[in-house]
């Protein structure tokens, strides 16, 4: 109500999205609690025999479901949880099987997001040469999208029969995942324009006459770190710079993250960063099943994972490093 809130509109956008955000959490805690009231009434039912055992079981589980969502999600509890964030996907070694499977990867995270209700938007993308993609970088925008996938870090591995293979041999591919934090105003990183090289270049892709006499894509180089970020996801040269120059801040503010981690415990800093350049995932199509290497967490439906169905997946992983960090 203060007349000179909107005077500054970046700070009066950050606290309304702030306000939101905790308001969401508050709703939350208001229905799971109210859902625990009901529970202890309908155990009284239980004993004046006015329900059946099978009722009050049903409700107890959904409850006892509702109440590990929430120990579940105290564990995005790190400032950058919050953020939007960066997916890179890049192929390993293997031409087309590999390209493919890149491919596959990004299209399950498209799916992932979409149903959890998250907005998402390509940002930079290398076709391969017969099939699939070599790499490809994109927008998951949303809250606590960042702290949902943060544990997608890593190598993932594909065994199946291959399709692209006359002898339909089994064949074993790999891709790696990277997921960056989509810094917003309320985190500040300063860059020296004179540390940052630009270079311009015809985007790639379909986009029509326009794309093909343009110079509309943008690769800007922090000489200092060596850091490199590319977009050519808009039309305008002016926006793809914009978004360039906030994916370097991101990747910065990443290295930043990691030096701080390093510092808290060098021990666990080292142990994570061993495991999330080792393959942290296996999709073992033939034998029915995916599994997660540091949780052991498996499913045996490979299709249901691949069209985006990781909650299991990344419940396990925040779970499981939340408690090696306690």
């Amino acid at each position: 109500m203060d007349p000179d809130f909107w005077n500054d509109p970046q700070r009066a956008e950050s606290i309304l999205k702030s306000i939101k955000l905790h308001k969401k959490i508050v709703e939350e805690f208001k229905k799971n609690e109210s859902s625990v009231e009901d529970l202890e009434t309908m155990l009284e039912f239980f004993k004046e025999g006015e329900i059946t055992e099978e009722e009050l079981d049903k409700h107890f589980e959904e409850v006892k479901s509702m109440i590990d969502d929430i120990e579940f999600k105290t564990t995005l509890n790190q400032k950058e949880d919050e953020l939007s964030c960066i997916l890179e996907i890049n192929a390993g070694a293997g031409g087309t099987e590999s390209n493919d499977w890149a491919e596959m990867l990004y299209r399950m995270y498209l799916m992932w997001a979409d149903k959890n209700g998250f907005k998402t938007s390509l940002l930079n993308k290398v076709d391969g040469d017969v099939a699939g993609i070599k790499s490809v970088e994109f927008e998951i925008d949303g809250d606590y999208a960042y702290g949902m996938l943060k544990g997608e870090n890593g190598v993932h591995r594909l065994v199946r029969v291959s399709p692209f293979n006359a002898q339909g041999k089994r064949m074993t591919s790999f891709a790696s995942v990277f997921v960056h934090p989509m810094i917003d105003d309320s985190i500040e990183i300063t860059v020296n324009p004179a540390d940052l090289e630009w270079d311009t270049f015809r985007a790639s892709g379909a986009g029509g006459q326009h794309v093909n006499k343009t110079e509309s894509a943008v690769r800007v180089r922090h000489l200092p770190s060596g850091i490199v970020a590319e977009c050519q996801e808009e039309r305008s040269q002016h926006m793809n710079r914009e978004k360039a120059l906030k994916m370097l801040k991101s990747r910065l503010y990443e290295v930043e993250l990691e030096k701080q981690r390093a510092e808290r415990d060098k021990v666990e800093s080292s142990k994570m960063k061993n495991e999330w350049g080792s393959q942290i995932r296996s999709y073992v199509l033939d034998d029915r099943r995916v599994k997660d290497h540091r949780t052991g967490y498996t499913v045996n439906n490979p299709d249901m994972v691949l069209n985006g169905d990781l909650g299991g997946f990344i419940k396990a992983y925040l779970m499981w490093a939340g408690s090696n960090r306690n």
